[in-house]
């Protein structure tokens, strides 16, 4: 877990809103993450449905992120012609048990809220296996 003198900035994100997400996560601060979420954004955790809210997402990464350190390396942008953005970030997640590899897709809107962020592990079925135990 990181302390409040130890910040993870591998990687100098292009959107604020995006840096703004790994930085309050990695800094256990759920609300302010649930906050760069439009009203009804959504956040996509692996195999499960999607949280829907601020309020709703604040209290699943309560219950579900302590303890976990995300450490984005790769992002691509891309502009729509609506004027919303879609990032690919890929990076890894550590915890006190293991270390996944894992890629964030966030669509943006015009003003910049999070409407969608979907969390996709890239492991092998072996690697997710081994995560079960």
């Amino acid at each position: 877990m990181i302390g409040s003198s130890q910040k993870v900035t591998p990687l100098n994100l292009t959107e604020p809103v995006i840096r703004q997400y790994f930085e309050t996560l990695n800094e256990e601060n759920f609300s302010a993450t649930a906050t760069l979420f439009a009203m009804d954004g959504t956040l996509t955790p692996p195999f499960e449905s999607p949280i829907t809210g601020q309020a709703a997402i604040a209290s699943y990464l309560q219950q579900e992120a302590k303890g976990m350190t995300l450490f984005p390396f790769q992002e691509a942008l891309e502009t729509t012609e609506t004027g919303h953005i879609h990032a690919k970030i890929k990076g890894k997640v550590t915890t006190p048990l293991f270390t996944v590899n894992v890629a964030w897709i966030f669509i943006l809107n015009r003003e910049k809220e999070i409407v969608s962020v979907e969390v996709k592990l890239l492991a092998s079925l072996e690697e997710l296996v081994k995560l079960k135990r």
